[in-house]
């Protein structure tokens, strides 16, 4: 399948009635791992996951590493992948343009609550480096009104959340993606404001369920670097036991 290929499945799957659910992955082996389950559609990545295996803090690690695994992922699947871009480190349309040369048919990437134009002009840039490339590339916008949002009034950050996104996605982003622990309530209030099938959420402790969220017409659902918290819940919990009196258990499965 080529990448424009791809990037037009990606397209169909955030566009459809049914919300896309991606969980998250950081490596070649938990990408195979996820990729063998019938219900994935699409690989995304975890940039702070990616970052935290490298030995970097969220947002920290140099592109050129960031690249090299997330070309190794997009290597160990044939689904589409979309990737975490952070904030685009510095230049999104040459970061975007770099990640298109390694497979990536679709980015998450961050606002950062930066100046509005500033916002716009960096998902302009975004779409214009997908067009150059020939590839209907899949801008997760990202607005982080919420989640940097201090302690503003949470209808503030909604509505300069719906400003931004509306923003974004006139300037050709595909979804907007809006980070936090949304309640039913501000789901709707999103939902209202950009569009059905246009909100893109996460899903964090405490936040409603994928079901609830695609009722509410949410397109797409993420989980960031909480699966990769799972995984190493479980190992550490695992060393643990082996510390003290266990064993591997029998039924492991060869899954690497």
């Amino acid at each position: 399948m080529s990448i424009q290929d791809k990037a037009l499945v990606l397209k169909q799957l955030h566009e459809a009635d049914t919300i896309l659910r991606v969980v998250n992955v950081w490596d070649a082996i938990t990408t195979k791992v996820v990729a063998d389950l019938p219900e994935t559609k699409a690989i995304a990545t975890a940039g702070h996951s990616i970052a935290a295996s490298h030995g970097y803090a969220d947002g920290e690690i140099p592109l050129d590493l960031a690249l090299a695994a997330v070309e190794r992922i997009v290597n160990a699947t044939e689904l589409p992948v979309t990737a975490d871009l952070d904030a685009g480190f510095g230049d999104p349309g040459e970061t975007v343009r770099r990640a298109i040369g390694v497979g990536v048919v679709g980015a998450n990437v961050e606002d950062r609550l930066v100046p509005f134009d500033e916002a716009v002009a960096n998902v302009r840039a975004i779409v214009a480096a997908g067009e150059a490339e020939g590839v209907d590339f899949q801008l997760n916008a990202r607005t982080d009104a919420i989640v940097r949002g201090g302690d503003r009034p949470l209808d503030e950050s909604l509505k300069d959340a719906i400003e931004r996104g509306k923003a974004f996605l006139d300037a050709g982003a595909s979804l907007v993606f809006v980070p936090g622990v949304l309640d039913r309530a501000a789901t709707e209030t999103l939902v209202a404001g950009l569009g059905p099938g246009k909100l893109s959420v996460i899903g964090l402790p405490g936040a409603l369920s994928a079901a609830e969220y695609e009722s509410l017409g949410v397109a797409r659902i993420s989980y960031g670097p909480t699966t990769q918290r799972v995984a190493l819940r479980a190992y550490r919990d695992l060393a643990t036991d082996l510390y003290g009196s266990g064993v591997i258990p029998e039924d492991t499965p060869a899954l690497n």
